[in-house]
């Protein structure tokens, strides 16, 4: 569990329970944590990855976006594609489609050689929960509302979540 920094959350932040994580107590710039879980990624029930070393990028207002490291991967289950992204705190994003789908989206990305701050994420790739079948400890993860966000909703976390309607401003 993060540890609750202090910071004051908005009145409109859903309070957590002891066993929770309130995205607004996450931090900006965002933070990198390992994570005692098992997750696991399949696709129609195929198996791409599973790894107990996975870590999880917290920031203000988005749920967990959870690394796992290559070698937990099965990449011969997934393709390189095209295009790249810039994060101001990891930096440039590259993308993977499932290697099985013809014309397949992104399901996929990674940081090479990213910041200083974020090495830890080198070789390490995360997933779109709403493109993929994604777990943590056997919890079904809900996707992050909006076409590009990839942050992993389980029960453990309470939002709003940057993505949903109305948090254009956030």
């Amino acid at each position: 569990m993060w540890k609750y920094t202090g910071q004051k959350r908005p009145d409109f932040a859903i309070a957590p329970t002891a066993e929770q994580e309130s995205v607004w107590d996450y931090p900006r710039p965002p933070a990198l944590v390992p994570i005692e879980a098992q997750v696991e990624v399949y696709f129609n029930h195929r198996p791409i990855a599973s790894s107990f070393s996975a870590l999880r990028v917290l920031e203000t207002a988005s749920p967990p976006t959870y690394y796992l490291p290559s070698a937990d991967i099965n990449w011969s289950e997934l393709t390189k594609v095209e295009g790249t992204s810039f994060c101001e705190w990891k930096g440039q994003a590259s993308y993977w489609a499932l290697a099985a789908a013809e014309n397949s989206e992104a399901v996929a990305w990674m940081y090479r050689e990213p910041s200083e701050t974020f090495a830890a994420i080198d070789q390490h790739a995360s997933f779109y929960p709403g493109r993929v079948e994604c777990y943590v400890n056997g919890e079904r993860v809900k996707p992050q509302p909006g076409e590009f966000y990839g942050g992993w909703i389980t029960n453990e976390v309470t939002g709003p979540f940057k993505g949903e309607p109305g948090s254009g401003h956030w």
